[in-house]
């Protein structure tokens, strides 16, 4: 009996190691990719990101798309991420199926569901919705930005993907004051958006703010930098109300990054979630415009100065901890969001807003073109809300795993409270949250709208409060199965 138990254990034994030896052990290998193309578009071009049409007609500074195709090969596997920053306001559903469309007939080996495009919100960049402006003769019009940019993003998207070789990661985070909550909130009850705060009857500043700047650094073997991530909750709008084309405070960070860390290098934008910030001061500015005046620079230089000290500061800390066999998964969550409920109340009164502005000359009518097209459509969606009131708002969130980290997208201006929710329960070490992934319409929180105003009415907005509370859950639900499995 003893012969027999010592024979079994040595069988055993020996089987275990036999699986353990003959078993193929893959490393996983993180290929990395990069390019950066200009996407200015032909002058005399209409700008985007307000109610009055600016036709540009000078390029203050050039605009950009910037991309890293990434590539995790594992064994016979492999997964795919890809990543476009593009210097608009917006990413609309066309622009979108376009570029997508384009790349799915030029570059068959890439899955385009795995293509992440988000706006920078940069309000001095071509207009790319329709029907928002009537545009004067000579100017470039609405379809052929459209084409323009797909035909240089998808160029892009070619390059970065096929010059992707073995590379590494690292990730950091800093902080620095970028953004400020840009809704005042009186003893009244009511909130707005930039409203003034030396009055008795100011009470505070609506929301939070997130000042976390989140970052990657991508590396080739040969340890160059390639590209650097940057994740901040401020909109690049700056100088949003200027009739020229501007990158906003992107250009100045990356010139300087690049004198700093290499000519070459691809700096990619990520707006977190920041739907109630700017970087407009709400109080301070007399103190502020002092330090501005000492240091010789503008309030856009000092961003970019802010912005890049942070960078430089994480990039000394990290920069030998890289990483080259990391887990990388990338899944697309479909999202039914129920829709905001469009009252009687708010159509009466934006009937008599359309009323008033009829009467007005045709020249001022035209000025105000938008406004009418902006309560129009609350219209509309009364009336589609009529014959179906159980309608959902569709949204893809992309959802990626690299490593520690976690991006996770959504295609709003989504007030900072909520992107604060999902990097407070996510499971991932770092989580980046990355908004205007898509169409851009806001998602306020529940005391914005109870505040009203610009950015929490009905009309700026598709979903409300409900609807952000869901996207939360969602989001953080894809997160910990990204992490369970």
């Amino acid at each position: 009996m003893k012969n027999f138990n010592k024979n079994y254990l040595a069988k055993c034994i020996y089987t275990l190691f036999f699986l353990v030896v003959a078993t193929p052990i893959f490393a996983s290998e993180l290929l990395v990719g990069t390019s950066t193309v200009d996407i200015t578009p032909p002058l005399p071009v209409s700008l985007d990101g307000q109610m009055r049409l600016r036709v540009a007609e000078e390029v203050e500074t050039p605009l950009t798309a910037s991309v890293v195709a990434l590539e995790n090969i594992k064994g016979t596997e492999s997964q795919t991420s890809i990543w476009v920053a593009m210097e608009l306001v917006v990413i609309t559903d066309k622009l979108k199926e376009m570029i997508l469309d384009a790349v799915k007939q030029k570059i068959p080996g890439i899955d385009s569901e795995k293509i992440i495009i988000n706006a920078t919100h940069t309000h001095t960049g071509p207009t790319t919705r329709e029907g928002n402006f009537i545009l004067p003769n000579g100017i470039t019009t609405i379809d052929e930005t459209l084409n323009f940019l797909t035909e240089k993003v998808v160029l892009a998207i070619s390059q970065a993907w096929d010059s992707r070789e073995p590379g590494s990661v690292s990730w950091g985070i800093g902080q620095s004051k970028l953004a400020t909550n840009r809704r005042a909130v009186y003893y009244d009850g009511s909130s707005r958006m930039y409203g003034k705060t030396d009055l008795p009857e100011f009470r505070g500043l609506e929301g939070v703010e997130d000042h976390d700047v989140n970052l990657l650094f991508f590396w080739d073997a040969t340890d160059k930098l390639l590209a650097t991530v940057i994740n901040v909750a401020c909109p690049a709008q700056e100088v949003e109300g200027r009739s020229s084309i501007n990158a906003d405070f992107w250009h100045p960070v990356r010139e300087t990054l690049r004198e700093k860390l290499g000519e070459e290098l691809v700096v990619l934008g990520w707006i977190g979630a920041a739907g109630d910030q700017s970087p407009h001061l709400m109080f301070g500015n007399q103190a502020e415009d002092r330090m501005l005046k000492l240091r010789n620079l503008d309030r856009l230089e000092e961003l970019a100065r802010r912005i890049v000290t942070t960078v430089l500061d994480v990039y000394q800390v990290i920069e030998n901890d890289r990483y080259k066999d990391v887990e990388l998964i990338h899944e697309v969550k479909r999202v039914k969001l129920p829709k905001r409920w469009v009252t009687l109340e708010a159509v009466n009164e934006a009937k008599r807003t359309i009323s008033d502005l009829e009467k007005l000359d045709e020249e001022t009518k035209l000025r105000q073109y938008r406004l009418l097209k902006w309560h129009g459509a609350l219209l509309e969606r009364y009336e589609k809300q009529s014959q179906n009131p159980d309608e959902t708002y569709d949204v893809d969130i992309h959802l990626v795993k690299l490593g520690d980290v976690v991006i996770c997208t959504n295609p709003f201006e989504l007030f900072t409270e909520y992107g604060i929710r999902i990097k407070a329960r996510s499971k991932a070490l770092q989580t980046f949250v990355v908004q205007l992934v898509g169409g851009g319409t806001y998602l306020p929180t529940m005391e914005a709208v109870r505040g009203g105003h610009y950015s929490a009415i009905i009309q700026s907005t598709e979903v409300g409060p409900e609807g952000g509370d869901i996207l939360v859950e969602e989001t953080v639900r894809g997160i910990h199965q990204l992490w369970e499995n």
